[in-house]
């Protein structure tokens, strides 16, 4: 999203991200450009419609309903976002290992519309990419702030791609079915949450690839709980990488949520280092 006018978060931060690693480098971690998506891969999980607005900016409404805005780099610029998703995707599955993206503006896009500053969902793309390569089972883990109804509205009837989701806000909310488990919680009670839920995954050996929306935005600083802080998100991150590693899984992490709310950009961007930190020291430890 960075070679766009759109000046937000969500727009700004991946290239902040991407200079600090530059500067302040992480052992393990490789900074490479991704593939964009083309215009059939994006239609192939959202309306046509939909696709042409974005990269048209006719019916405007309809090309800004990510809640950004539109410029005529928009759709490039979600492309490359979207791309990177899928790349880290395919590369986790085809290595057995941890990838990542710097992508973020995903969960709340739905079929025909986007919403919540998400212009497509490259975490359904990703996991279409991903039956493709052929996994049979993919499980998309969303601990962003909010709720990932997009891309629960998704995966509707998309055999082998499941979802869990803890949230601490009630944004694009949804009822949980067996595809798509939904649990709203507390600061006070987050790490129990997370850890309770993925505990409660049915048979994780089975998983070919987990596709993890790591939000920041549930700290307090950064949209979130008052009870959330770097320390608990530090936790939840080697939470989830090492229950990852434990069962073997390939595993694609995105960005996800995070804003400046509390925090200059400097403190965002330290914010969301603390995945790549957490990825990169889980997986060298379990090679």
């Amino acid at each position: 999203y960075n070679d766009t006018g759109l000046d937000f978060e969500t727009t700004r931060k991946a290239t902040a991200i991407a200079r600090s690693l530059i500067d302040r480098p992480i052992a393990g971690v490789e900074v490479v450009s991704p593939t964009a998506c083309t215009f059939d891969e994006i239609a192939a999980v959202h309306a046509r419609s939909y696709v042409d607005a974005v990269f048209t900016g006719d019916r405007r409404d309809l090309a800004a309903s990510n809640g950004i805005g539109w410029d005529d780099r928009l759709a490039g610029a979600a492309c490359a976002s979207t791309g990177g998703v899928r790349d880290a995707a395919l590369h986790a599955l085809a290595t057995g290992g941890v990838a990542g993206s710097l992508s973020s503006g995903l969960h709340h896009a739905a079929r025909a519309k986007g919403a919540g500053f998400c212009t497509f969902n490259g975490l359904v793309v990703a996991a279409h990419a991903a039956l493709d390569a052929g996994a049979r089972r993919v499980l998309i883990l969303d601990l962003d702030a909010h709720c990932g109804g997009g891309t629960a509205s998704l995966i509707d009837g998309l055999a082998g791609v499941e979802q869990v989701d803890v949230s601490v806000n009630s944004y694009d909310r949804y009822e949980s079915r067996p595809d798509a488990r939904l649990v709203l919680c507390d600061g006070g009670e987050y790490l129990e949450v997370v850890e309770r839920e993925l505990g409660a995954v049915e048979a994780p050996g089975e998983i070919d690839l987990v596709l993890y929306n790591a939000g920041m935005d549930p700290h307090g600083l950064a949209g979130g709980d008052p009870d959330i802080d770097d320390d608990v998100l530090r936790a939840r991150e080697h939470l989830v990488f090492g229950w990852a590693a434990s069962h073997r899984l390939p595993t694609a992490w995105v960005l996800a949520g995070g804003y400046t709310h509390g925090l200059d950009m400097a403190g965002l961007v330290d914010l969301h280092r603390i995945t790549i930190h957490a990825a990169a020291a889980v997986h060298a430890a379990s090679t």
